[in-house]
């Protein structure tokens, strides 16, 4: 029986993880990487303390600062998912893909995963081409015309870590305005190999056995547009990963678990949750790694209680 769960390695996850081994409480830590959703960033400018970092030496740094303190408090169990967690008379079972484990508390940093293109193709051609991750996919675009879906931060960033290797990089933006910080857009936009688009509706992708052309409609103009491309990076937001407590805890309609801003408590005592996988108003690495301590010194204080 461990005293917390904790599900989730990004910011959120790894900052709990840390006061959990400070305070001495006996932790089960469960994610399938360290790889939180700033990993594609290839330049991360407003992380607390860091001029500029890496998303890939964020995570990085994120692990070693957990290893160093995890000691005999904090088990670490890195390359599972969580598949459900559900209550038991002393508090909760934690199923996972190759067993399960008893907790008194739990808290969910579970972040959020890409929401998938829904177009003519877009299933077709996944992995062929359509590719959800820059970090993972992008060499294999090198010299190549490529395409970002999306106009928020992440789509901007996986925007700049393309053009450091692809011959062109255009940015398909369905509002009129883009969502991401303006610094940002300014200096993505600034870059010769770039091109951004606004007001569009996406159509359709074509291809042989691989993607060869992405249609959309030009809502300002009127036109009807067809762009050769090889691949299509797709940055359309992100979706809670809240599946294992979807029966447990109560959701909003987006299936953000509802916590007490507080607190970072759940409906149902025992259970917390911090980041991007709650109903929060703002998600950053910042905010989710704040909000995880907050948590957990609360859930510290609600397992001394019931020692009381």
């Amino acid at each position: 029986m461990f005293d917390l769960i904790i599900i989730g390695g990004g910011p959120a996850g790894v900052a709990a993880g840390v006061y959990a081994s400070r305070k001495r409480l006996k932790t089960f830590f469960i994610t399938k990487d360290f790889n939180g959703q700033s990993s594609v960033s290839e330049d991360i400018q407003n992380w607390i303390g860091t001029v500029s970092i890496t998303g890939a030496k964020l995570a990085e740094d994120l692990k070693k600062h957990l290893m160093a303190y995890a000691a005999d408090s904090v088990q670490i169990k890195e390359g599972e998912y969580v598949k459900d967690i559900s209550k038991i008379p002393e508090g909760f079972l934690v199923k996972t893909e190759t067993g399960e484990y008893k907790t008194k508390t739990a808290l969910l940093t579970a972040g959020s995963h890409h929401r998938k293109l829904e177009i003519p193709g877009a299933k077709e051609f996944e992995n062929k081409g359509i590719t959800y991750c820059a970090s993972c996919d992008g060499p294999l675009f090198s010299d190549q015309d490529v395409v970002v879906i999306g106009g928020g931060n992440a789509g901007f960033e996986t925007a700049a870590q393309l053009l450091a290797y692809c011959k062109s990089v255009t940015l398909i933006q369905r509002s009129p305005e883009y969502r991401a910080d303006p610094v940002t857009v300014k200096k993505v936009l600034s870059n010769p190999k770039m091109t951004g688009i606004t007001n569009t509706e996406l159509i359709s992708i074509q291809g042989d056995q691989f993607v060869q052309s992405i249609t959309f409609k030009k809502l300002d103009e009127n036109k009807t547009i067809t762009l050769p491309t090889t691949g299509i990076f797709v940055e359309i937001g992100l979706l809670p990963s809240t599946e294992m407590v979807k029966d447990l805890v109560k959701l909003d309609d987006y299936k953000h678990i509802v916590v007490d801003p507080r607190t970072g408590r759940a409906s149902v005592s025992g259970i917390w949750a911090a980041g991007d996988c709650t109903d929060g108003l703002y998600h950053q690495n910042n905010i989710a790694a704040g909000d995880a301590v907050k948590a957990l010194e609360d859930i510290y204080s609600f397992l001394h209680a019931a020692k009381a």
